[in-house]
């Protein structure tokens, strides 16, 4: 089970990236990474989950019944997607002329909500933590644009910086509400690196990973946090599901304890160097 939480693109295959509730161990998040090459198609049933569709690269058409989109991205770091929101009981096809590689993810629903394209617009963006733990976090598809179980964010972390700190758990751990994610990361240059770590403070649960350009990391439990080498300016692609439903999907996660104190003073405790002289 070495590294079962740590999965790599299928390279050259349209489905580079399949994420399943049977093969995560999980109950409700699906995930999957399309890439399309000029000509191609796609077709999804959503069947008795609703879906949101991410852009990464390229554009494409995408048909729900009578509707249709054409959505078009230059890339992650350059700028914001557009989502597309799909309820249960719908066919999704997409078609691109010219290559389109796009996120996928589902989560069980009862129909409560429209087909419907959110525009940037519409996403609120914000700088978080501070110091050496400083990113901007996008809420591509969080409460209160309306869903019934799916979160999804955009995060940028800059070489040499940390995302998700203090580490924070969202598994039932001292009253957590439970959601299942998936990180999904890219890096900027394509060779760059970092870190992830999943672990428990109760049990002996602790894994961390070296991700790289198109990984992605399943969090099954436990609190998390990501690094980003220097040099290697890091996005990650958050999708969430879980127990929480509509507006409670605004519930923020538990914070270490250990370490909550530095939301207080991001730099307080950081030596100054020299340290000799």
């Amino acid at each position: 089970m070495k590294d079962s939480h740590l999965m790599r693109p299928q390279t050259g295959e349209t489905l580079a990236i399949d994420v399943t509730p049977k093969s995560a161990g999980w109950q409700y998040l699906g995930y999957r990474i399309i890439n399309l090459t000029a000509g191609g198609s796609y077709r999804h049933s959503t069947l008795d989950t609703e879906i949101a569709l991410v852009p990464l690269w390229g554009s494409g058409t995408l048909t729900v019944g009578e509707l249709t989109y054409t959505i078009s991205r230059m890339s992650v770091f350059e700028e914001l997607p557009h989502v597309l929101y799909v309820p249960p009981g719908h066919e999704l096809e997409v078609f691109t002329s010219v290559s389109f590689e796009f996120a996928i993810g589902s989560a069980p629903a009862t129909g409560k909500h429209p087909v419907r394209l959110f525009g940037p617009d519409e996403m609120k963006q914000e700088v978080r933590g501070g110091g050496a733990a400083t990113r901007q976090v996008n809420h591509i598809l969080a409460h209160p644009l309306p869903a019934e179980r799916l979160i999804l964010f955009e995060v940028y972390v800059p070489g040499g910086a940390w995302s998700g700190y203090p580490p924070h758990c969202h598994d039932g751990y001292a009253g957590s509400p439970y959601l299942e994610e998936t990180y999904y990361f890219r890096m900027s240059p394509n060779d760059g690196f970092g870190f992830h770590r999943n672990y428990r403070i109760d049990e002996d649960f602790d894994e961390s990973f070296v991700v790289g350009h198109a990984d992605l990391v399943l969090v099954t439990k436990g609190f998390h946090s990501t690094a980003a080498a220097p040099g290697s300016n890091m996005y990650f692609l958050n999708f969430l599901a879980g127990e929480l439903l509509d507006e409670a999907r605004g519930t923020p996660p538990y914070d270490d304890p250990r370490y909550v104190h530095l939301k207080e003073d991001w730099t307080g405790t950081t030596i100054g160097l020299p340290v000799f002289e």
